[in-house]
């Protein structure tokens, strides 16, 4: 019994501690830090951002194959759209709406286990990419723009990777333990869209 409920109280913990985090800092100034600093700690000083991002790596190994690269390209490709528009003044509706409701949409396509052709789930990954990207730009203050989306533009690549490695370190636990890891990323996901109702809630 022990064994059984092993690969889901780590999932469980792994998810807890991702949602719980709560950063000691604002966002680092880019005057004091540079501008790369300030665009690579953007993404990982909101719960909303951490848990897409980790949520995107998890759905795109849960597909598989051409997927594990393809969606999480997908999402800093158009996540790096999302930022020329903010920064070309062009006006976007509901960005935070949009960004926390991804975290929601992006858990449940986890829970579900949801198989999508590589190409349709990259889609649906960029459409909400476009707002994250957006977001960023509306906050880039006195940075300066190509280093602060490289910045960025890698923290986010380093949260898909740290989605895929969950990924296959729940399949590998599971299948110690009669080969539930796929149920242990399901956990995840749900996990991620109740953080998400939570965020929303409050």
């Amino acid at each position: 019994m022990k064994k059984t409920f092993a690969p889901l109280s780590l999932a469980a913990a792994a998810l807890v501690t991702v949602a719980g985090t709560t950063p000691a800092l604002d966002h680092l100034a880019p005057g004091e830090h540079g501008s790369f600093a300030a665009g690579f700690s953007h993404p990982l000083f909101g719960a909303d951002h951490i848990l897409a991002m980790v949520a995107v790596g998890l759905w795109a190994w849960q597909i598989g194959g051409r997927a594990v690269l393809a969606v999480p390209a997908s999402f800093v490709a158009l996540m790096l759209v999302g930022f020329g528009l903010a920064l070309s003044g062009v006006s976007l509706p509901f960005v935070e709406p949009a960004i926390l409701a991804s975290v929601v949409a992006l858990g449940l396509l986890v829970a579900l286990a949801v198989r999508l052709p590589v190409a349709l789930g990259a889609g649906v990954v960029g459409i909400f990419a476009l707002f994250h990207g957006y977001a960023h730009g509306g906050e880039i203050g006195s940075a300066a723009a190509l280093a602060y989306g490289a910045g960025f533009a890698i923290a986010t690549a380093l949260l898909h990777a740290v989605g895929v490695g969950i990924g296959y370190a729940a399949g590998a636990i599971g299948e110690a333990n009669g080969g539930r890891g796929r149920l242990v990323t399901r956990v995840l996901g749900g996990l991620t869209a109740l953080a998400g109702v939570a965020l929303i809630a409050g």
